[in-house]
C-alpha cells in the first residue's frame, strides 16, 4: 500500500478535456440491446433501471464469474420485465472472460462488479464501439484512472456515450442545491462535511467449503485489491459532490487516517473506518468520514458551510441569509441518469462524464492511500503515479494466488 508514491511520466491531463460526444449508434433503430457486465445487486438495478428508463431497450446478454448469480439474476429480471429480457442460456457468460462475450453482443454495455475490472472493461467496450454505463468507482488506483481518462477521451474521439454512475449528477434536490451553491446563495464556501456511515456490506463471516481465491472473488467489498478499500468504494460519492460543489478543483492535498477497529470479526482486508481531511488553494477544507461498524452512529450527509448560510444538498435545503428549500419532483436519481443516457443515444448526442468522473474518483482514491500511508499525499503526487493495487487486472486468473492471504484467525 505504500508503495503508490512510483511516479509515471504521464498524467490523467486527459481526463480534464472530456465532454459530451456525438454518437455511432443507429440512430434510426427502435431497439437498443444492453448487456450486463456483473450480476450483483447494483448491476442488476443498473439494467432495471434502464428498462424503465427506456422501454425501447433489451437486455439480451449477462455475465458475471458465478454461474448461479448471472441465472438467479436473469430470473429475477424476467419476473420484473418479461417483455425486456430475452437472454437465452448461449448468452449467459460465466469466467473472467464473460465481459468480452457481453461486448460483442451488445449496443450499450452495463459494468458494474468488482471496481479493480472497472477500467479494463470500460477500455474494452469504447474499443468495440459501445457505449457504456459503468458503476463507481471508476477506478481503484492512479493506474486505473488513466486508463479509464484515456478510455472516455477515446470515446469522445468516437461518438460513444460514457454515463457514470456517480448519480448524485442527477438528482433533481441535490443537482439545484449545488447549483444555488455554485451561484452563490452561501456566499464563499468556507468548508464541507461529508459523512458516509452505517453498517458493514452484509455478512461478515467467512464462506464454507469454498477456496481462498473464490471466496475473495465473491466478496468484492472486503478486499483492497478487488475495491480499494470504502474511501474510493463508497466515500467517493460525497466526495463527488463536494468537487462539484467546489466547481471541479481539485485539492492541493490531503491527510487522512483509518483502519480496523477490532470490535468484530471482519472478513478481508480492508478498514471500517477512515477520514480524510482536504486541503484547497483558496483555504476551503473538505472533512470525509466513512465507517462500516455495526452498532454504531449511522449518518449520510453533506453539508456544505458558507459565509452566509448552510447547504444541506441531500435534502435540499440552504438555512441563513438567502433561505430556500427544494420544492420540485423528486425522483429515482438511479432512473434519472439512465433517461438522460438513453435519450442522449437516442438523440445522436451520447454523454460522456469522463471529465468528473476520472476527477472526483481519484479525489477519493488520493484520500484512501493517504489513510493507508499515514502521510500527506498532493494532487501532483497522484496524478503522476503508476500505483496500481497489483496484480494487474488483466493478469487476474481463477488460478493465481490471492493477493491477500488469510491469517491464523481466518
Amino acid at each position: 500500500r505504500r508503495e503508490f508514491l512510483k511516479a509515471s511520466a504521464v498524467g490523467i491531463g486527459t481526463a480534464a478535456g472530456l465532454s459530451l460526444a456525438r454518437s455511432a449508434y443507429a440512430a434510426g433503430s427502435d431497439t437498443i440491446k444492453i448487456g450486463m457486465v456483473g450480476c450483483g445487486g447494483r448491476c442488476s438495478g443498473a439494467a432495471l433501471d434502464a428498462m424503465t428508463a427506456d422501454p425501447g431497450t433489451r437486455l439480451v446478454a449477462m455475465a458475471d464469474l458465478f454461474a448461479d448469480r448471472v441465472h438467479s439474476k436473469r430470473q429475477l429480471l424476467v419476473a420484473a420485465k418479461p417483455g425486456q429480457v430475452d437472454v437465452d442460456d448461449e448468452h449467459c457468460f460465466v469466467g473472467l472472460d464473460g465481459y468480452q462475450k457481453v461486448i460483442d453482443s451488445v449496443d450499450v454495455v452495463l459494468i458494474a462488479c468488482a471496481a479493480k475490472f472497472h477500467p479494463m472493461y470500460l477500455r474494452a467496450a469504447i474499443q468495440a464501439g459501445k457505449h457504456v454505463f459503468v458503476e463507481k468507482p471508476h477506478a481503484i488506483d492512479p493506474a486505473g484512472i488513466k486508463v479509464v481518462a484515456e478510455a472516455c477521451q477515446l470515446g469522445k474521439e468516437k461518438n460513444l456515450g460514457v454515463m457514470s454512475g456517480l448519480h448524485s449528477r442527477y438528482d433533481a434536490r441535490i443537482r439545484e442545491t449545488i447549483e444555488r451553491v455554485r451561484d452563490g446563495q452561501i456566499g464563499d464556501i468556507v468548508s464541507i462535511e461529508e459523512n458516509f456511515v452505517r453498517g458493514p456490506y452484509g455478512d461478515t463471516k467467512r464462506p464454507q467449503g469454498m477456496r481462498e481465491l473464490e471466496v475473495q472473488y465473491g466478496n468484492q467489498y472486503r478486499f483492497s485489491w478487488l475495491c480499494g478499500d470504502d474511501v474510493t468504494q463508497s466515500l467517493v460519492h460525497n466526495l463527488d459532490r463536494a468537487t462539484w460543489a467546489l466547481n471541479g478543483t481539485p485539492p492541493v492535498d490531503c491527510h487522512g487516517f483509518g483502519g480496523r477497529s477490532g470490535v468484530q470479526y471482519l472478513l478481508g482486508d480492508v478498514f471500517d473506518h477512515g477520514a480524510v481531511v482536504y486541503r484547497y488553494a483558496n483555504g476551503v477544507r473538505v472533512y470525509a468520514f466513512c465507517r462500516t461498524t455495526p452498532g454504531c452512529y449511522n449518518e449520510s450527509s453533506s453539508i456544505i458551510m458558507g459565509s452566509q448560510g448552510i447547504a444541506y444538498p441531500l435534502h435540499g435545503r440552504i438555512t441563513g441569509a438567502n433561505e430556500w428549500t427544494f420544492s420540485g419532483s423528486h425522483g429515482s436519481p438511479y432512473v434519472a441518469e439512465q433517461v438522460a443516457f438513453f435519450k442522449s443515444i437516442r438523440d445522436g448526442k451520447p454523454l460522456n462524464c469522463g471529465d468528473y468522473m476520472a476527477r472526483s474518483t481519484l479525489v477519493a482514491i488520493m484520500g484512501q492511500l493517504s489513510c493507508y500511508s499515514g502521510r500527506d499525499i498532493r494532487w501532483k503526487e497522484v496524478t503522476q503515479s503508476d500505483f496500481c493495487f497489483p496484480p494487474q487486472a488483466e493478469d487476474c486468473t481463477w488460478d493465481m494466488q490471492p493477493p491477500t492471504a488469510p491469517d491464523d484467525k481466518g
